[in-house]
């Protein structure tokens, strides 16, 4: 008999696969509908940084929602947190990948779209992510040890939050319906503190 943990197919390095697959191939249609020129790269980075967003909100959301509403759905993305969350780094792979052709394509443009800003938050933001997928098997979880593994996660996994609540927000003002990209990420950021402060708050007894 296959464990619980085993019993949907669509879980674990498999889920992983899969979505990966499907962000490849989606991402070179986008691409081709522009037929693989500037504007079609540029299409793949904002495709991208909402795909990245929705993996990013399943898995730093997982262990809040499975405490606040444990069910199918919410067991199911607890279980699979660290598969979503290499399915975000894969996705913002190709973020990243997409840049480079941009860079390469359309070096004029590109420099207009870039500041020293985006090169130093950006790239602390790739850092996370790198440190991040790389530490999220189970050999390199386990050398680094338990306690620097929930530090790394943790304050990645925030900073994180910020960088796209950032990227996302300062494009409001010249298009305001950028402002619903905020929705998912504050939504995260509630739900992350109201399990932390149910976690902290001692239960009080009733007297009999």
């Amino acid at each position: 008999m296959m464990p619980s943990h085993r019993q949907n197919w669509f879980e674990g390095w498999r889920l992983f696969a899969v979505l990966t697959l499907v962000l490849v191939a989606l991402s070179a249609g986008v691409a081709g509908m522009r037929g693989f020129e500037v504007d079609g790269v540029r299409m793949v980075i904002r495709f991208t940084a909402r795909t990245s967003l929705l993996f990013f909100c399943l898995a730093f959301s997982a262990a809040a929602l499975a405490k606040l509403w444990p069910n199918a759905w919410t067991r199911w993305q607890r279980r699979n947190r660290r598969y979503l969350g290499v399915t975000f780094a894969a996705s913002h792979g190709i973020h990243a990948a997409a840049i480079a052709c941009f860079a390469l394509m359309d070096p004029v443009g590109y420099a207009a779209a870039t500041n020293a800003a985006s090169y130093i938050f950006g790239g602390i933001g790739y850092a996370f992510i790198i440190a991040m997928a790389a530490t999220s098997f189970d050999r390199t979880a386990a050398a680094i040890g338990p306690r620097a593994f929930r530090i790394l996660h943790l304050t990645g996994g925030y900073y994180l939050l910020f960088q796209f609540t950032v990227s996302f927000g300062k494009r409001i003002p010249d298009m305001p319906p950028y402002a619903m990209f905020l929705i998912p990420l504050l939504a995260v950021f509630a739900l992350r503190m109201i399990a932390m402060t149910s976690a902290r708050t001692p239960r009080t007894v009733r007297a009999s």
